[in-house]
């Protein structure tokens, strides 16, 4: 039986470009020796699976894209989608690789195959707190060597975005990511981080000053605003960055909305 709880399923289109971005430059999908990529819990439209293959096949041309879900319902109205796609009555190519399938945290992967990268975007967002740490390790047991676990959630437009990766060994890095046309704060992420940090972001906890400090740089780096909203989150970036965060990447990265650490800078308190 699938391992998990049937949830929302809430799906819009372009609601994961932000973490597909992100997949699509991961290392752990360029160079994987079997490209195989499984979007976990897609929810009530098999869109997002479409979406995930045509942007990482820019990378990657030779990826596959499997979809999995609990709820065999939604496995046969992504069937069905998927018979549209093939028939070219959709904007995607007719053959786009992907399929679909029953399964949850234990990942099924027909022919014994292991996935290079697992996406489970908006999924334990619905499960307590609790459940992550019995989540994250069964899902990524299930990875290729050096594969990559993505965890993560975000808002209904896929404009405030967060996420966790994970390798075979834990979490490795934390990820934010933001529209930055309007933004008033990086904090306004507090809404959508992680289901192992939204109940941290409380004073005491390393997510709590990581969200205060870059509120701060973003105040102080508002003068920068006049070159755009990319140039000011740059500047803030880098700011925190000389203030001693531990921060990944570069500017290339950085002038998307993003904003990369290590996990142990923001994981929970002890």
């Amino acid at each position: 039986m699938p391992v998990g709880s049937i949830t929302r399923g809430t799906t819009n289109t372009n609601r994961l470009r932000r973490v597909d971005r992100w997949i699509a430059d991961s290392p752990e999908l360029r160079r994987a020796a079997d490209p195989l990529v499984v979007d976990l819990g897609y929810g009530a439209s098999g869109v997002t699976a479409f979406e995930l293959a045509v942007r990482l096949g820019r990378a990657r041309p030779d990826v596959e894209v499997l979809g999995l879900e609990i709820d065999p319902a939604r496995v046969a109205g992504a069937r069905a989608q998927l018979a549209e796609v093939r028939a070219g009555r959709t904007h995607f190519p007719t053959g786009l690789a992907v399929s679909f399938g029953l399964g949850g945290f234990e990942v099924p992967v027909p022919g014994g195959r292991r996935p290079a990268v697992i996406r489970a975007f908006n999924v334990l967002r619905q499960y307590d707190e609790a459940d992550v740490a019995w989540a994250w390790p069964r899902m990524a047991e299930r990875l290729a060597p050096g594969g990559l676990l993505v965890e993560g959630t975000c808002d209904e437009l896929g404009r405030i975005s967060s996420w966790v990766g994970h390798g075979a060994s834990g979490p490795s890095t934390f990820t934010i990511s933001l529209r930055l046309a309007g933004l008033e704060a990086p904090s306004v992420v507090a809404e959508r981080l992680p289901k192992a940090l939204i109940h941290r972001n409380v004073p005491g906890e390393n997510v709590h000053a990581l969200l205060v400090a870059f509120d701060r740089a973003w105040r102080v780096q508002s003068p920068l605003s006049v070159y755009g909203p990319s140039q000011r989150w740059i500047g803030a970036v880098r700011l925190l960055k000389d203030d001693g965060w531990p921060v990944l990447g570069g500017v290339r990265r950085w002038r998307l909305g993003e904003l990369t650490l290590p996990w142990t800078a923001v994981a929970p308190a002890a």
